[in-house]
């Protein structure tokens, strides 16, 4: 019985590539190339379309010094609130989730994939495996103790803005002032200011053979000139947010801006 099928398969087969054989014979060359001209276009548009499906990312990574309010950010985008925002770790904290202020939206909202990566230097390497698949770097900066803090700050973001999966895929960069509904916070405008200047200090002191720069591939800003975040590879933006208040419009502007819902 298998065989009498096999057989019949066979016969079906033969007579499929006889009729495709007249039709091909059959039909005048130019409608034939152009007929295969279409399908062949239809086929790379379509891998093209899957291809572009399978790659936007929906990451954003959050990441800066330890204390500048990160956690508090990742509960406000996830629940809107800061109950949980005291919790420290060392280990990445991320989550899958529909920004709160859209889960009421009518239609179709897309996820997003949300990482708050340890500030503490020792785990600064776990970065490394987050920022290949990241639509957006959220660059959480304390606006009451900036200036304590201004050289480490400097120092990390420095960092990733030279990283080659940043410089290379164009990541987006926000450089977010948090905590500014406290009457110290430092104004955007001054830490903007400030970042820049010490940025600069740090690719004019840091030689071709130092650490920096043998781990990236990338430099800075345009010889002869003071820095400024305008001449990075990617694009960098400043704005300010307070985790604790929830006042967090302009992180989800952002967001929204490179995580299409």
């Amino acid at each position: 019985m298998d065989k009498e099928k096999v057989e019949q398969l066979k016969s079906q087969m033969q007579q499929w590539l006889h009729e495709v054989e007249e039709f091909i014979h059959q039909t005048p060359p130019v409608q034939l190339y152009t007929a295969l001209g279409v399908v062949l276009f239809t086929l790379i548009f379509l891998f093209i379309i899957r291809l572009f499906k399978r790659t936007a990312s929906n990451t954003i990574v959050l990441t800066g010094l330890s204390g500048s309010g990160k956690t508090y950010l990742f509960y406000q985008l996830r629940d809107g609130s800061a109950h949980q925002g005291t919790v420290t770790s060392m280990e990445p904290n991320e989550g899958s989730f529909i920004l709160n202020s859209e889960k009421d939206k009518k239609g179709k909202v897309k996820p997003i994939h949300v990482v708050d990566v340890p500030g503490h230097s020792r785990l600064r390497p776990k970065l490394d495996e987050f920022l290949p698949q990241a639509a957006g770097v959220v660059f959480v900066v304390d606006s009451v103790e900036f200036l304590p803090n201004c050289r480490a700050a400097s120092e990390y973001l420095y960092e990733i803005l030279t990283k080659a999966s940043v410089v290379k895929k164009k990541v987006p960069v926000l450089l977010l002032c948090n905590k500014v509904d406290k009457v110290t916070a430092h104004t955007t405008e001054f830490i903007r200011k400030q970042l820049e200047k010490e940025i600069d200090k740090l690719r004019t002191s840091r030689t071709a053979v130092s650490d920096a720069d043998i781990a990236n591939e990338f430099t800075l800003g345009v010889p002869g000139e003071a820095f400024a975040f305008s001449q990075c590879h990617n694009r960098v933006i400043v704005a300010e947010a307070s985790g604790l208040t929830g006042e967090i419009s302009q992180l989800e502007k952002f967001i929204r801006e490179n995580v299409k819902p």
